[in-house]
């Protein structure tokens, strides 16, 4: 084989062999299950007891539901005896009342569904999911209309929505946005719902 043949071959090898060796080590696209994963890291778990509000087991499992719905980014489920609760939920005789969030992971706000707004004639539902509202970081939005979750006794008794609207679902989900970095700490301040 004369000497410019024997190159060419040569370089050609080479050239295959280096294409090869680089396509093996390049990295790789990722993962299906990969970007998955990513996506439900950013969704922020938090953890409900229920088990002192009895009477509203059916109410709370609704407005849990519907926040379960309607947001993307914060999941609220129930939290299995023993183990601590951002979100304490109990019954009393008296109006219903939170503490304003948004709640971290770890923190700790309280939830009271009065049964005095149940007796003036408020829907159940409503009430527990816009007191969960409050976990999540909403304020009240007296007056309003009923339409609006936040607008709670201001809507009247005949108002039984219990889907929050668009504006709730962004601000709840930008104050979970980017998971758990970009949380503030709860406000603290507990929200009475008294007409």
């Amino acid at each position: 084989m004369p000497h410019s043949s024997w190159l060419k071959a040569v370089g050609a090898a080479f050239a295959v062999a280096l294409a090869t060796a680089t396509a093996a080590h390049a990295a790789p696209a990722p993962a299906p299950e990969l970007t998955a994963a990513t996506s439900v890291a950013a969704v922020v778990t938090l953890r409900y007891d229920d088990s002192r509000a009895g009477g509203w087991e059916a109410a709370i499992a609704a407005g849990v539901a519907s926040w379960n719905r309607n947001v993307s980014n914060v999941r609220l489920v129930e939290a299995t005896p023993g183990t601590r609760a951002e979100i304490q939920i109990v019954a009393t005789s008296g109006w219903p009342q939170a503490t304003l969030g948004p709640v971290r992971p770890g923190g700790q706000v309280r939830v009271e569904l009065g049964s005095q707004a149940v007796s003036e004639g408020y829907d159940k539902t409503r009430i527990a999911t816009h007191e969960m509202g409050h976990s999540l970081g909403l304020p009240d939005t007296k007056p309003g209309p009923c339409s609006q979750l936040m607008s709670g006794s201001a809507a009247g008794t005949s108002c039984t929505n219990a889907v929050p609207n668009a504006t709730e679902r962004s601000r709840v989900e930008s104050a979970y946005a980017g998971g758990l970095a970009s949380l503030v700490p709860a406000d603290g301040r507990t929200l009475v719902d008294a007409p």
